[in-house]
């Protein structure tokens, strides 16, 4: 029997099937994950915790079994018949891990079976469904403050310089007999050809950003209702994104150095921000202390000698040209994560940065790092602050994440807090260019809510853009696929007038989204100023001080006053749902008022009267309500609600997040 452990085959599995059977042939039949009388508890268990499971069989000949992949073995169920249906009542196992659930029904001679990968089910007439997934985790806290905060990602060298360190620090380096190259004017074109005749690009050149000038930017930060910056690497490095780390025990000069973090630190706590360091812990640089492949430190690096402190660190096949890198780079030569004076190493390091008040890393390609090692990374963690945050650079869904051939353990809460929401940006970009419609983002967005546990859900990154991705807006302006230009097309990509509009009204309804969703906001720097480029370098472009789109800015500022100043946008429960294919909707709410947000991403003006029973999946549907009087947060306009529904008209491409009044 194929077992469909991996989700992703899983949904892949339903395009092969000749047939779909239609609901009508079997009337009734209905199983929901999401809905709360058909699945509870909703999502993600504790281990050893009791689940039921139900769907609506009216014809009480049709016979009812269950089947569950559990503990890499097949198990068939019988039920109960209560009512209209079956029940199941079933406990999760003791072990951390996945269980996957289907139904087989029997009548008149023939066979179906009952499935989907989350949501509503389908059946199909023969072979073995999509199943529905259950995570099975073990109790435990993400930060409260990181989860009703908002974060903002700052790649240091683009956004904003203070002049202090630029000349020092390119003469430290270039004293150790490294190419610089220093941009004279910030606005400058990143640099993408290769030098000379070189064949690939080398990221050597710098603007002069540095930590200090962060430091005198803490006012606009705060401003943006900012309670974390998540920095890219700030370790001494010989480039520009310094992914290749030199040395894990100083900041680079070219930064401002130890002391300009220290300063920076002490002064973000004072303005209520946290400051998150990126960890690049599977791969060094060759040109570091430890590898020392040029030898220009002091140390004897492992490239050297068989009898370097590091020499361990590293695994070579040939020494000392052969040896395993990341992706095969050679100036990146991999780390073995296992080896325990270099776990000994990386605890000392998170020390050294929790002594400057530092306490809170996003792990660079946790994919690459073995489960064992995020593990001890936690543990270190938090023994030095309850509260510090392990944020993962995990791409897709985190709970059935499969690399190196195994399924990662990333969410059962012994490892990640929580993980980078490309999935999350995926989806809505998809969404806002006509790719999927709104039930297609529900749908979506909802897979992730029922695969994750609460507090990791609460404490994804939900972002629009990184440094790995064309910047949001020249995405929403529907820019060409990164793969499809050249870099010198991509350098000079504009789009239209038109496009651009279109582009422009996408992002307020991105970021409105991004504002009203569970999980916690980021910000890449520049994205609310109009900051637009292609992939890597271009988006990576210089802060444009003086020249931001004010209004665009404006409108930032007044939704994360929202998001930060409100308690069912911080912290409140949560439906979604689509009204036909253009509109998508958000209800949240607290004990002391709700909100509700509504996107149109279409051509066209769409009514849409929200009703508080068109809420019916997720956990809190039973604690939503639509109040009154609401307040547009964009606009200040006041709109009335009745009976527990809202009538309004939304124009093409506009949206509303409305909060209520008491």
């Amino acid at each position: 029997m194929f077992k469909c452990e991996n989700t992703a085959k899983r949904v892949a599995v339903r395009f092969f099937y000749d047939k779909i059977i239609p609901m009508s042939d079997w009337n009734g039949i209905w199983h929901n994950s999401r809905v709360l009388a058909y699945r509870t508890p909703f999502g993600a268990v504790t281990q050893g915790s009791a689940v039921r499971l139900h769907i609506d069989v009216p014809d009480p000949s049709i016979q009812v079994r269950l089947r569950l992949w559990i503990e890499e073995r097949e198990r068939i169920m019988e039920g109960e018949r209560q009512g209209n249906g079956v029940t199941f009542n079933l406990q999760a196992p003791d072990a951390c891990g996945l269980f996957w659930y289907y139904f087989i029904l029997t009548g008149d001679g023939q066979t179906y079976c009952y499935g989907c990968s989350g949501g509503e089910g389908m059946l199909f007439d023969h072979g073995e469904p999509p199943s529905w997934q259950v995570t099975v985790y073990a109790p435990f806290e993400t930060p409260q403050w990181f989860r009703e905060g908002i974060c903002y990602q700052i790649f240091p060298d683009r956004f904003a310089s203070s002049g202090k360190y630029m000349e020092s620090g390119a003469a430290y380096h270039t004293a150790m007999g490294r190419r610089i190259v220093l941009h004279e004017d910030w606005d400058e074109e990143v640099n993408y050809r290769p030098y000379g005749k070189e064949q690939f690009y080398e990221p050597c050149d710098f603007y002069g950003g540095d930590l200090y000038a962060i430091e005198q930017k803490l006012p606009y930060l705060k401003s943006l209702g900012v309670s974390c910056i998540y920095l890219n690497p700030v370790f001494e490095s010989p480039s520009n994104h310094r992914y290749n780390t030199a040395d894990y025990e100083h900041v680079d000069p070219m930064l401002g150095g130890d002391a300009a973090l220290s300063s920076l630190a002490k002064a973000a706590a004072e303005q209520g921000i946290r400051l998150m360091l990126d960890g690049v812990f599977s791969h060094t640089g060759d040109d570091s202390v430890y590898f020392n492949k040029y030898g220009r430190y002091e140390s004897l690096g492992a490239y050297q000698s068989a009898e370097s402190p590091y020499f361990d660190w590293y695994a070579f096949t040939s020494f000392p040209e052969n040896y395993a890198s990341w992706w095969g780079f050679k100036t990146l030569p991999e780390l073995r994560e296992d080896q325990l004076s270099y776990m000994a190493f990386v605890k000392s390091i998170f020390a050294r940065y929790a002594a400057m008040g530092i306490t809170s890393w996003r792990l660079d390609v946790a994919d690459e790092l073995p489960d064992s090692f995020i593990a001890f990374l936690r543990n270190s963690l938090k023994a030095l602050d309850s509260e510090g945050m392990l944020l993962g650079e995990v791409w897709e869904d985190a709970s059935n994440k499969e690399a190196y051939g195994r399924r990662r353990a990333y969410v059962y809460g012994s490892e990640l807090d929580g993980v980078m929401g490309y999935p999350f940006r995926d989806a809505l970009v998809d969404f806002l260019l006509f790719r999927m419609d709104a039930r297609g983002f529900v749908n979506r967005c909802g897979m992730l809510r029922e695969n994750y546990p609460k507090p990791f859900y609460d404490a994804q990154m939900n972002l629009l853009g990184s440094h790995d991705t064309v910047r949001a807006m020249t995405a929403l302006c529907g820019a060409p696929h990164r793969d499809a230009l050249s870099k010198d097309a991509q350098a000079m990509y504009l789009p239209d007038e038109k496009a651009l509009w279109r582009g422009r009204s996408r992002m307020v309804l991105a970021v409105m989204t991004q504002m009203a969703m569970p999980g916690v906001p980021c910000i890449y720097y520049g994205d609310e100023a109009g900051l637009m480029g292609m992939a890597d370098p271009f988006c990576r472009r210089t802060y444009p001080w003086g020249y931001e789109d004010e209004s665009l800015l404006m409108i930032y500022k007044r939704l994360t006053h929202a998001r930060r100043t409100n308690g069912a946008l911080t912290r409140g429960g949560c439906a979604m749902r689509a009204y036909g294919t253009e509109v998508f909707a958000i209800l949240r709410a607290d004990e002391a008022g709700s909100a509700v947000l509504l996107i149109n991403r279409g051509e066209n003006a769409q009514n849409v009267l929200v009703d508080i029973q068109d809420f019916t999946e997720g956990p809190d549907v039973a604690a939503l309500r639509i109040d009154a009087v609401y307040r547009d947060v964009l606009t200040d306009a006041r709109m009335h609600a009745k009976d527990g529904k809202l009538a309004l008209v939304l124009r093409p491409l506009s949206g509303v997040l409305l909060i209520s009044e008491p």
